[in-house]
């Protein structure tokens, strides 16, 4: 029997920090000086509407969009997941460099996905990073259905931001969207169906206000940001969404940007920002207006036609507190639709803060990539979808990307033979398009420069994980060696999305540094999800184990390592009865928790 004192809801929390102790010592995280932070999610289906129809989306903890993860530079973060689902499911934090541990890096390539009904705890540390960046699902087309969120890393306090302390921070996901349910999307793909246009934009997961009655119906739930005047505040704006490339702007206010992806900028305004899929930015937005009504918070699809650019338009609301009536009239004008010129010197003028410091006390140029020589050069030329065996699929450099049964980490871990092979060529290949496990044989502090080509007719963007790269330069055409003169060598951002346009190159920089087997990908999710990504492996040839932490001893294991599963998954029931039983085990607990200043959320 429990105390009176310790009632069912209070068991549940015990067993929450039960399993947080458990965590620590399965996954061999150490009580060094790093604060911890914890999350505890549920992730399950639930009822939403945000274009008007019912359907089903994926929450966590019963919230469409997800929670903000937040944490600081340094912290050990845990997030104990449980999957309510009806099928596996895997978490991936786009941006976060997971330092020495590919294993929390959660795709396909390292980790195998969790089954339906079963807990699996993340533990990693945000080491030596700062700034905005988003999670979302990375398996079973699931990111179509939602299940993303944003991550805050706070810088240290012994380090401060390049701008004053904002007066309020607010996230704001923008996304095309379906109606249609991602199961029913993902049959069509894997048919060698097109989706066809979406069916809106959405703004926080909600639909566009109704700005003009014509155009948008009646009904529709908006989201409405709420403000004080004369404040600032930092607005972090995350494209989560399928393949729309999204322009970005409120009504009568400037953008100024301070920074994307775990870099701080040059500081400058811009009325607008086009955002590309899998991208994130940061904004100080200055509440300077009269307030004489609700301002207009725009998101419209980039490079879209006539017939589809109104309903590609998601509008929420900027209400001042001291407002006067709400919005109306015309929305604020973006750019041309069509002007990719435009769009890609905006992208030109955004350059990495070389005197700030970031996560370190040093100033981010003080890291000068521009002189170090390059090692190996990769041109990734994507074109558009192709009849592989009887499949459409994507490509790059003619391979369509088959993810084995046995997670590539893992079959490198325990030597398992044939699941993958180091060939991936540097260039096209004069061969047919063929399916293929093929990786990028990285050198451990090599110095790797990447050009995607881009021949498809639609802008594709694209997300490294383990790293933030300098993006060097981008151009219409066909990239060739005399294009490096064009490179910028100084201010390049660092960041890890990187869009680019059709019929043009993008050239980034990385330095690989960061010891695992680490995802590249294209983030618009119909191409990604028909086999257009590759793995880079990155081995220390002298002594891996200081470079690298050992598999977690919660892995789960699957493909030719499935009988490895057995030993383990008696570890991973939590059962509550078991766990409340013994209250001098819990008393213990609670002093640990006290003594450690574990933070839960």
């Amino acid at each position: 029997m429990l105390p009176s004192s310790l009632s069912s809801s209070s068991s549940s929390w015990w067993v929450s920090c039960l399993r947080f102790v458990l965590a620590l010592s399965l996954l061999g995280v150490g009580s060094g000086g790093d604060p911890y932070v914890y999350y505890q999610w549920e992730v399950s289906y639930i009822s939403a509407s945000p274009l008007g129809v019912k359907q089903q989306v994926i929450g966590i903890n019963g919230q469409f969009p997800g929670p903000i993860l937040s944490a600081t530079t340094n912290w050990n973060v845990v997030v104990d997941i449980k999957n309510n689902l009806d099928e596996p499911f895997l978490m991936t934090w786009n941006g976060l460099q997971q330092r020495k541990n590919s294993w929390q890096d959660g795709v396909l390539g390292t980790n195998c996905p969790i089954p339906s009904g079963w807990n699996w705890t993340y533990a990693f540390q945000v080491k030596d990073q700062i700034g905005s960046f988003l999670y979302f699902p990375s398996v079973n087309f699931q990111k179509a259905a939602g299940g993303y969120g944003g991550i805050i890393i706070n810088n240290r306090d012994v380090i401060p931001l390049p701008f004053g302390l904002p007066d309020g921070d607010i996230t704001i996901f923008i996304s095309d969207w379906y109606i249609k349910g991602f199961k029913d999307l993902r049959k069509t793909i894997e048919e060698g169906g097109d989706l066809g246009t979406p069916d809106g934009v959405l703004i926080n997961g909600l639909g566009p206000y109704r700005y003009n009655e014509s155009l948008v119906p009646d009904g529709i739930i908006y989201e409405t940001i709420n403000v004080d005047p004369g404040k600032t505040y930092r607005i972090r704006v995350h494209n989560v969404g399928f393949s729309s490339s999204l322009n970005f702007r409120i009504q009568n206010h400037n953008l100024f940007l301070v920074e994307t992806e775990g870099s701080y900028t040059v500081q400058q305004n811009y009325t607008n920002m086009d955002i590309h899929v899998g991208q994130s930015y940061s904004f100080l937005v200055t509440m300077d207006q009269n307030a004489i009504s609700d301002y207009y918070i725009v998101a419209s699809a980039r490079f879209s036609n006539s017939t589809t650019r109104d309903r590609l338009t998601g509008v929420a609301i900027l209400h001042y507190s001291n407002s006067q009536g709400p919005a109306s009239g015309p929305l604020p004008d973006g750019p041309d639709e069509s002007d990719t010129y435009f769009s890609m010197n905006q992208a030109r003028s955004i350059r990495w803060n070389v005197s700030a410091g970031a996560a370190r006390p040093n100033p981010q140029g003080s890291f000068r990539y521009g002189e170090i020589t390059v090692t190996d050069v990769y041109v990734l030329l994507n074109r558009p979808a192709e009849i592989i065996n009887g499949q459409m699929r994507n490509t790059l450099n003619g391979i369509s990307y088959i993810a084995p049964l046995t997670p590539l980490k893992l079959a490198q871990q325990f030597n398992v033979p044939g699941v993958y092979k180091l060939d991936f060529p540097n260039r096209m290949m004069n061969r047919p398009a063929k399916f293929d496990t093929s990786i990028i044989n990285g050198t451990y502090k090599g110095f790797m420069e990447i050009i995607f080509q881009n021949n498809d007719t639609t802008i594709q963007s694209y997300h490294m994980d383990g790293y933030a790269f300098f993006v060097v330069g981008m151009d219409f055409g066909i990239w060739t060696e005399n294009s490096r003169g064009t490179y910028n060598k100084w201010d390049g951002v660092a960041r890890s999305t990187i869009q680019v346009y059709p019929g043009a190159w993008t050239a980034i920089l990385v330095y690989l540094d960061n010891v695992g087997i680490w995802n590249l990908r294209a983030e618009n999710l119909d191409t990604w999800y028909r086999g257009q990504e590759v793995y880079i492996s990155v081995v220390n040839p002298e002594d891996s184990n200081k470079t690298e932490l050992p598999v977690p001893d919660n892995a789960i294991f699957c493909g030719a390592l499935s009988s490895l599963q057995k030993q383990q998954s008696h570890r991973f029931t939590f059962s509550e009865s078991s766990s409340v039983a013994n209250l001098n085990k819990m008393v213990l607990l609670w002093l640990f928790v006290s003594w450690t200043g574990i933070i839960f959320l």
